[in-house]
């Protein structure tokens, strides 16, 4: 089984190295709307240092929702995914490395380019591994939340929208969390409960969304 997993995810990543223009469009998209608020608001640092958290984990929350809809969308279309439905290897954990996929794909980049784009928001420099490490454990539940409403609107027409209005709800509680951790950190406070409440969030997301996912496959291939 490990080594069927390990092929999803090495074929997920494979795929994604074909299409770098689908990658390349979330990373900009994240550099662009971070990047435009400092333009927008102007050079007032106290500002900026006060709404870089929040204005960064929504963009980076935005640009993993690019993505959402291609997790499963191609395999839906030529029929690997039914073949993986039939195959020997549990569905639940097929899902969680093609998550683990999409994470390194969409994710990761975000994680790493993250300090960079704080230093337009005169971030303090001990603040950004307290944004990095918020957005290296929050991401991944991203991904895992939004493979359930990938997976519920597989199929659907105008399953985009739909897509969104079923994930963004379920964001908020991450994007707060993550958010605060920064800013809690900003006031000199230790942002360990954040953190520890995202990696929870975490813990739960990999015990069983991708059971949930795996039952809204079968769902959406009937």
């Amino acid at each position: 089984m490990l080594a069927a997993l390990r092929c999803i995810v090495y074929r997920d990543l494979l795929l994604a190295l074909r299409r770098r223009s689908d990658v390349a469009t979330a990373l900009l998209f994240f550099i662009i709307v971070a990047s435009l608020f400092p333009l927008g608001i102007g050079a007032e640092p106290n500002l900026l240092r006060s709404i870089a958290p929040g204005v960064i984990w929504v963009a980076a929350l935005l640009s993993s929702m690019l993505s959402l809809g291609r997790l499963f969308a191609a395999d839906y279309a030529d029929g690997t995914l039914e073949q993986i439905l039939l195959g020997a290897a549990p569905l639940g954990a097929v899902v969680a490395a093609k998550a683990l996929a999409h994470w390194l794909v969409s994710g990761l980049p975000l994680v790493l380019i993250a300090p960079v784009l704080a230093l337009q928001y005169d971030l303090a420099l001990p603040l950004f591994w307290v944004l990095s490490l918020s957005l290296l454990i929050g991401t991944p539940v991203l991904s895992m939340i939004g493979a359930i409403g990938a997976a519920l609107t597989l199929g659907l027409r105008g399953g985009g929208v739909l897509l969104s209005l079923l994930v963004l709800p379920l964001y908020v509680p991450v994007l707060i969390i993550g958010a605060g951790s920064v800013d809690m950190a900003a006031a000199g406070l230790a942002p360990d409960a954040q953190l520890l409440l995202l990696a929870a969030m975490l813990i739960t997301a990999a015990a069983f969304a991708p059971w949930a996912v795996a039952a809204a496959l079968r769902i959406s291939i009937e």
